[in-house]
């Protein structure tokens, strides 16, 4: 698993050049998924485990930059749904392996309604890479940990670039902003290969003074939301730890009660300086870790470098580089895999073999 954290870099490098020429997107790439969209602008995504996840931060990306409408649903709910259905989305599918038995069924559903498909898996010759109408596989290499981590950030990266084609497909996007957001996108691999060893020297310190909780809140706004319900997985999957991942506004609506000495929270509190709603996100986890201090809560922050503001309203800051809002979650997500990884070995787990988790294959949906 530290190996193929580390592996990041160079696996988002392969998967971003795949799609990308130079500053520019794959015209050939782009012919192709203009056949794929709905002309309503309707979209599905279906996946399981860390894959909807990655899937929770592409509803919001494709929703911001485009204006697409989409819903992200359970795979293994999907499939199992009746009724009549009046719309027809355009269906994504995300798997890793390409092989998950939950989410091939919710392809194989897709096309029986007669939905045009787009796999985003790790293997060009799987399953639902070949099943689908249209398929994007990633370039991480080999992941051999059951915790995902290099595919999760590549999936991230090729719904990004996914956001980019369609944007400027819908004349959402201008020539100068795409070359813009291609630039930073391009940029990124860089930026958290100079940010690792740091992240894991503060994340092994974190795991170490925060050993003994018995549970952790995660919590987030927006496109960060769904790196919360990440982070919390991991930390679940690797140390066998209970995390929850929350809405950061839904704190007080319940969740507040369990927060103690034993509950800790990791706050995403990262910020887009340029996007309006970026602050505005950010300003009111500001006022949550006020509140919070009061309260006398511990809580772990992932923030920008340099944040002074943050780094004094909670016990540990663990600081990400400055990104555009919908590129932050790449780099936020390491740092938590990291930590995820450093509590493991506090509780001495071995975890590239979680107990009663595997990949997932055809005859499993332990995973995704």
């Amino acid at each position: 698993m530290l190996r193929e954290i580390y592996e990041q870099p160079d696996a988002l490098r392969r998967t971003i050049n795949s799609y990308a020429a130079g500053k520019a997107l794959d015209q050939k790439i782009a012919a192709s998924l203009a056949r794929w969209a709905n002309p309503e602008g309707e979209v599905l995504i279906a996946a399981s485990g860390s894959s909807r996840h990655s899937g929770l931060a592409a509803e919001i990306t494709l929703e911001d930059l485009c204006g697409l409408a989409v819903d992200v649903e359970y795979a293994s709910e999907y499939s199992c749904r009746g009724g009549s259905e009046r719309r027809h989305p355009s269906v994504i599918v995300l798997s890793q392996s390409g092989e998950t038995s939950d989410t091939l069924a919710a392809l194989r559903e897709a096309r029986r309604r007669g939905h045009k498909t787009l796999a985003i898996t790790n293997a060009a010759a799987s399953t639902m890479a070949h099943e689908a109408d249209i398929s994007m596989p990633l370039a991480a290499g080999v992941e051999r940990a059951v915790p995902a981590t290099k595919s999760f950030t590549c999936q991230l990266a090729v719904l990004y670039l996914l956001a980019l084609y369609e944007g400027a497909r819908l004349k959402q996007i201008g020539d100068a902003a795409l070359a813009a957001h291609m630039e930073a996108l391009a940029s990124l691999p860089g930026s958290i290969e100079g940010q690792l060893d740091a992240w894991r020297e503060q994340c092994f310190k974190a795991a170490q003074k925060y050993r003994s909780a018995a549970s952790f809140l995660y919590l987030a706004r927006g496109v960060h939301y769904a790196i919360a319900r990440e982070g919390a997985l991991k930390l679940k999957e690797s140390s066998y730890v209970h995390a929850e991942g929350y809405p950061a506004g839904e704190l007080k609506h319940g969740p507040n009660a369990l927060v103690s000495d034993a509950v800790p929270l990791v706050v995403l509190a990262t910020v887009d300086r340029s996007l309006a709603d970026s602050v505005l996100r950010y300003e009111k986890t500001v006022q949550l870790l006020h509140d919070l201090k009061v309260q006398g809560a511990k809580v772990i922050a992932i923030a920008n470098a340099g944040d002074r503001e943050v780094d004094g309203l909670v016990s540990d800051c663990i600081p990400v580089d400055s990104a555009p809002e919908h590129l932050l979650p790449i780099s936020e997500v390491i740092p938590l895999q990291l930590f995820s990884y450093f509590m493991a070995l506090e509780h001495g787990v071995d975890v590239d073999r979680p107990r009663n988790l595997s990949k997932a294959v055809v005859e499993s949906s332990a995973g995704a």
